[in-house]
């Protein structure tokens, strides 16, 4: 699921269009469900669907929070998608990963760079190349931002 909603995002600013968050989540029975969270003010937004995904609510198993930002590394600021992800049931457990990225408007044009992942709770480490895969498996399930992503990556980590 975070995957597929990482690949949705990427679709998103593939264009140079601001991201509104998104928040996502599955029901027990499977049904699944997305809100964009807009509001005046970016950042609030983001805020807002933050505190949703860590208060959670009974009648959802798992959520996916995905918000435009700017990730600092050792190179520097750079833009990133910031996908959040809990799974409430059967116990607790969340991730945070970023998909950096080039915006359309610079000169180079726009790029997608390798997924980062940034903190884990409830999960182990030799869960880690499963996530991996699922992830990207949810990436692939996106019809029509897979090919986005696919035709943008760079084969290089910033």
């Amino acid at each position: 699921m975070a995957g597929f909603f990482a690949a949705h995002g990427v679709w998103s600013v593939s264009t140079g269009e601001t991201l509104i968050p998104m928040l996502a989540y599955e029901s027990p029975n499977g049904e699944r469900g997305m809100e964009r969270l807009v509001q005046d003010d970016v950042g609030d937004a983001a805020r807002a669907g933050q505190e949703a995904l860590h208060t959670g609510q009974d009648d959802r198993v798992r959520a996916v929070l995905v918000i435009d930002a700017y990730l600092h590394l050792e190179a520097g600021r750079v833009d990133a998608l910031i996908i959040e992800a809990v799974e409430y049931l059967p116990s607790r457990r969340s991730m945070k990963m970023a998909v950096p990225y080039r915006p359309e408007a610079t000169s180079e044009g726009f790029a997608v760079f390798r997924p980062k992942f940034l903190e884990a709770e409830g999960i182990d480490e030799a869960e880690v190349p499963a996530l991996a895969d699922s992830f990207f498996s949810g990436v692939d399930s996106h019809e029509k931002a897979a090919g986005i992503w696919d035709a943008h990556l760079v084969d290089e980590s910033v």
